[in-house]
């Protein structure tokens, strides 16, 4: 146990406690947001820190009960009671150890989700629609809004490519181990001999940041209207309205054609540009802190092979972890809960044997 942080962490909880009731912080509004902010960021590690003190106190006592009872009834009692005690302080310190494991600083946020067929050609895109509408679905079930940025589809239904964001307290917790590779073998529809083909689809989940977090000179900006694609129309013929921004320094290009405005295009675009480089300039950091970490679960490097969908089999596999699910098809209607939270614990268990090390 880290007794000395802990006691740290909980001296800083009753001293923010405390203060967020003077009513000379509480007339600074901004110094008490913060404040609440701190406070709500430790609360659950002091709580159960002081449950472990609790604890503990009772563990005393009745090993003290314990070794003075002279009644034997009362004596078992005291025993149980006191490896109770015991049984339970080991418990808490295994949560206490995992609450002060380094939280990821993106894990509250929104996401923005690039979805991109792979090899396979047709097939690929079509799989690739697959999945837009698999993340679509499991973003419906928990509640959170969702809205396309920049998505082409193909003649045949399928996605060239698919820029979306998904919105909502946490997503990226629950959906940053989607990044990678995803293969699927499966018959396509356009086989007549019923022979397995396999694709694959590119999956990027890119925090949404905050414009304190990124810093974009205009300067460094090229910036494009052309007209919208699609179905045609008066306004597909008339109106600029599409968006292309290109960063010179890194090249990275953002379009957004969602929206009749080019004003909403390019807050679309400047949102996902900013991802985009942030990803791109912590990318450095995290494969190093990837190298770092045994065990680790995955880079969310594009080019990884992450998973597997085999629809003859009924089955999908995720590689990282070894974990094959046999309810494919209700998996593609956005039932990943068991795969998601599957992955979280893998990483979790992953970061304790390092912290061990």
């Amino acid at each position: 146990m880290m007794t000395d942080k802990l006691d740290a962490i909980l001296a800083r909880f009753n001293e923010l406690t405390e203060s967020i009731s003077d009513p000379a912080v509480i007339a600074n509004s901004e110094l008490w947001q913060k404040q609440v902010k701190e406070r709500a960021e430790i609360e659950e590690v002091a709580e159960k820190y002081n449950e472990y003190k609790r604890v503990d106190l009772e563990r005393e006592d009745s090993e003290t009960a314990m070794q003075t009872e002279t009644d034997a009834e009362m004596k078992a009692l005291f025993t149980e009671e006191f490896y109770n005690c015991k049984k339970r302080l080991e418990e808490i310190e295994e949560e206490l150890k995992i609450l002060l494991l380094p939280k990821d600083p993106n894990d509250d946020k929104s996401i923005i989700m690039e979805i991109r067929p792979g090899a396979g050609g047709d097939e690929a895109g079509l799989f690739a629609y697959d999945l837009y509408k698999m993340y679509l679905r499991y973003a419906e079930s928990k509640r959170w809004k969702t809205e396309d940025i920049d998505c082409a589809f193909t003649e045949a239904g399928g996605v060239k490519e698919a820029v979306f964001s998904i919105m909502g307290k946490g997503v990226y917790s629950h959906l940053k181990y989607e990044s990678g590779v995803h293969r699927v073998q499966r018959v396509p529809e356009t086989e007549s001999q019923g022979r397995v083909h396999t694709s694959t689809v590119t999956v990027a989940v890119l925090p949404e940041v905050e414009d304190i977090q990124v810093e974009i000179n205009e300067k460094d900006l090229k910036i494009d209207t052309y007209r919208s694609g699609g179905a045609g129309g008066q306004h597909v013929n008339k109106t600029e309205s599409s968006i292309r921004i290109t960063h010179l320094p890194t090249g990275i290009v953002v379009t957004c054609q969602d929206e009749r405005s080019q004003i909403k295009n390019r807050e679309k675009a400047m949102k996902v540009l900013k991802s985009r480089l942030y990803d791109h300039y912590s990318g450095a950091y995290e494969k190093e802190y990837a190298e770092n970490r045994k065990g680790q679960i995955g880079t969310g490097d594009r080019s990884e092979r992450i998973r597997t969908y085999n629809f003859p089999q009924g089955r999908v596999t995720d590689h990282r972890i070894g974990l094959t699910l046999y309810s494919l098809d209700k998996f593609m209607m956005g039932e990943i809960t068991e795969m998601t939270e599957a992955l979280a614990i893998a990483d979790r268990n992953a970061k304790l044997a390092g912290e061990e090390n």
